[in-house]
């Protein structure tokens, strides 16, 4: 005779297999598309998401801070501007439209303020190398009266951007957090006339990562978002500053 618990066995159904939860790890390397080196993550953030995110990034790298001293690197949500709504990929090819998207004259980035060093659009990246492609991709709008400012470190001192600050009209700066903020601080670039400040939050690297996900280009652009001479701006209904991320 059959054994009665092995056909029993025999025409049970194989156990069903537990299917893996996606971690969030791997659901952020689904939004990196490293064909176009960016993180698609950033563009389907509002302002409310954006500013969570940058709270737990400058969290995780700034443990050696006091909770006082994380509060005053926190961006709120109402002074981040959101651009979720727009559809391009955040290249450096459409860089240029989405400027133009977010100006209330598309005509007025190829004007620069009458005031030398005195940009109404600053760009920040993580990086010279990065910040000098940056350069290029907005050159369509430079024109003799009208510089595309290098505000950054790789290759240029300090005392060449006082000096082409302080002799050019300048509509766009392009720098990283450190070298912008010295410049301010010597009174080279002023932020009279700034209306926009855009952060390259987008880019990655070959190693897949961003802007905000190192600590050496994440604290330094959190302490320079939070200057008081940016952040008192925000939300100025006089003299109000859109802060975007790209």
């Amino acid at each position: 005779m059959s054994n009665p618990k092995k056909r029993g066995a025999e025409s049970a159904p194989p156990p069903k297999k537990n299917k893996k939860r996606k971690t969030k790890s791997s659901r952020d390397d689904e939004a990196l598309d490293t064909d176009l080196g960016i993180n698609t993550l950033v563009a389907r953030m509002d302002n409310q998401l954006l500013a969570d995110h940058l709270a737990q990034k400058t969290t995780r790298f700034g443990g050696d801070l006091s909770s006082v001293e994380l509060s005053d690197l926190t961006v709120p949500a109402s002074c981040i501007r959101d651009t979720s709504s727009w559809q391009g990929n955040r290249t450096l090819e459409h860089l240029p439209s989405f400027l133009e998207a977010f100006a209330q004259d598309a005509e007025s980035l190829k004007k620069a303020p009458k005031k030398n060093g005195s940009p109404h659009t600053l760009i920040v990246a993580g990086a010279g190398l990065r910040a000098a492609d940056i350069v290029r991709a907005v050159r369509k709008f430079s024109s003799k009266d009208n510089a595309v400012a290098k505000l950054f470190a790789k290759h240029i001192k300090v005392d060449e951007q006082v000096a082409f600050l302080t002799s050019r009209k300048t509509g766009i700066g392009v720098g990283t957090p450190a070298r912008l903020m010295e410049l301010m601080d010597n009174g080279a670039l002023s932020l009279d006339k700034l209306q926009r400040l855009v952060v390259d939050a987008s880019h990655i690297d070959q190693k897949k990562r961003g802007v905000l996900d190192m600590k050496d280009t994440m604290m330094p652009l959190a302490r320079f978002l939070t200057r008081e001479e940016l952040k008192s701006r925000y939300g100025d209904e006089k003299k109000p500053l859109a802060l975007l991320f790209y």
